[in-house]
């Protein structure tokens, strides 16, 4: 007897919804699994037999041919387990022929019969919404995440006996109601605040610039002066999230299987701060089948990469695809696939292999030639790529102990907020939100300089020997601070404040 029935898989973000058809015919006892099964789906075949025997039905002693629908992608995950068992007990009666088409479902199984949570599962009920499903089942874990979606009904499901009860009419299972489950004063909370960093007024003024055009930093200064503590309360002065966005995230910490128990959206922009070890899959992704890496992950958010000249150069080269794209694109034999990766990176370096290089109080104990070895680590390409370059010098003892408070993260971010609604107007009619997402189309109509400030830039171009990208950068940063000041136009003070953020085009 053949049955069929429906679940999703993942590919990307994106969920692709799949047929299960399942047949079972006379013969010695066999179970075939076809249409391109990775490890984990073979293996179903065990949990699936176990499962159903000891939730007491009865495991057909004939052969059963799975086939996995479309056949020309790949499989993997346990997401398949249960559809794989209530399509074996539809075509051996137990369960209505038809029952199930309704719906779609998703799930992994336990030996005893128990349903446990899989990844993707928000992918999954977005495309079953739009192919038009009347609702989906999945684990109960999983419930909240699925919710999510709006116009589907989701029946959560905790062992494989009441998913087969309530396909045979004899459960009721009340449906999880939708909700958005979005806060967007969630990301207001502020457990790292700027207040807390004493000094170090101009480089909280670039990270104030960085955020409220989204622009890259590279902070570069002695070990003890406050880069990583600034770095960690960056996010706290970033705009909170949007649903739009919160959604997104939610769906790339889905698919890595990252989302917390019961957690239904990701509403506070990611923090990504992978080691230095990190290597090239693990940063922008890989696998044969391909996952997110953390340049995904913190998408939406700030990727943190801490004494940057440390990582592998491979590692820092494959950075400035999705620096410059704001997407990564990971090809492999059987398939290519697409993560977003809109993040804003902070950087941080110290001035030399010791760390003391031009600091007044310890002696730099680096040759020159060395020092000139330790900054070559970065490409120039990649510091093109990084619109803010700020120097942070070790905070002095009365700074330390001086009473004046520094200002809140709070405080910060309303005018972070005020900069961005003024370019959320300008390019309402664009694919853009951010001055640091400007082509070149747009740093024409949205740049330009009068007499005055072009004279500025010309001349630091040729005097710092500029590339035309590292012009384009300053441009764009001279926009976002045109934008704080609330003025229309670029003036000359914007022109010299933003040549100014790039120190690292100096020669040492």
């Amino acid at each position: 007897m053949l049955s069929k029935v429906f679940t999703g898989a993942v590919m990307g973000i994106n969920g692709l919804v799949m047929e299960v058809e399942v047949d079972i015919a006379k013969g010695l006892p066999a179970f075939f699994t076809v249409g391109l099964p990775e490890a984990a789906v073979r293996e179903s075949r065990e949990r699936v037999k176990s499962a159903i025997v000891n939730c007491g039905y009865e495991f057909p002693d004939d052969r059963i041919t799975v086939n996995l629908a479309p056949a020309g992608i790949k499989k993997e995950g346990t997401g398949f387990d249960l559809p794989i068992a209530v399509g074996i007990l539809s075509a051996s009666g137990v369960v209505q022929e038809g029952a199930s088409e309704p719906y779609l479902l998703l799930g992994e199984l336990a030996l005893d019969g128990r349903i446990k949570p899989v990844s993707g599962c928000l992918p999954v009920a977005v495309a079953a919404k739009d192919a038009g499903f009347s609702g989906v089942l999945v684990p109960y874990e999983n419930r909240r995440e699925a919710a999510v979606v709006e116009g589907l009904n989701v029946y959560p499901v905790s062992r494989l006996f009441e998913a087969v009860d309530f396909l045979r009419g004899q459960r009721n299972i009340e449906a999880q109601s939708h909700e958005t489950f979005y806060d967007p004063k969630a990301g207001l909370d502020i457990e790292a605040d700027f207040f807390e960093v004493a000094g170090q007024a101009h480089v909280k003024r670039a990270l104030e610039i960085a955020a409220a055009g989204a622009h890259n930093v590279i902070m570069s200064g002695p070990p003890g002066s406050g880069k990583t503590m600034l770095a960690r309360r960056f996010a706290g002065i970033v705009p909170p999230m949007t649903f739009d966005e919160s959604l997104e995230t939610t769906k790339i910490f889905s698919v890595a299987g990252m989302l917390e128990k019961d957690q239904a959206l990701v509403t506070r922009r990611p923090f990504r701060a992978p080691h230095h070890t990190v290597s090239d899959a693990g940063l922008v992704g890989g696998g044969n089948m391909p996952r997110p890496g953390e340049v995904s992950l913190a998408h939406n958010g700030v990727l943190f990469l801490d004494e940057l000249p440390e990582f592998k150069k491979s590692v820092l080269e494959v950075l400035r695809q999705p620096l410059e794209q704001r997407k990564v694109t990971i090809s492999r034999a059987s398939v290519s696939l697409s993560y977003p990766a809109d993040f804003t990176l902070i950087a941080a370096m110290n001035p030399c292999p010791c760390g003391y290089y031009s600091d007044p109080v310890h002696a730099c104990r680096c040759s020159s030639a060395r020092i000139e070895r330790y900054r070559n680590r970065l490409s120039g390409p990649l510091l093109d790529r990084i619109d803010i370059h700020i120097e942070v010098p070790a905070v002095k003892y009365a700074e330390l102990a001086g009473e004046k408070p520094a200002e809140s993260s709070a405080d910060i971010r309303r005018r972070v907020v005020s900069a961005r609604r003024i370019q959320e107007k300008r390019f309402e009619r664009t694919r853009i939100n951010t001055n640091a997402a400007m082509k070149n189309r747009h740093i024409k109509k949205y740049c330009a300089l009068d007499g005055e400030s072009g004279d500025i830039l010309g001349k630091a171009a040729e005097r710092l020997g500029l590339s035309a990208r590292a012009c384009h950068r300053i441009l764009k940063i001279a926009r976002t601070i045109a934008d704080m000041d609330g003025a229309p136009e670029i003036r000359p003070p914007h022109i010299l404040e933003a040549v100014g953020y790039r120190s690292m085009d100096r020669p040492l």
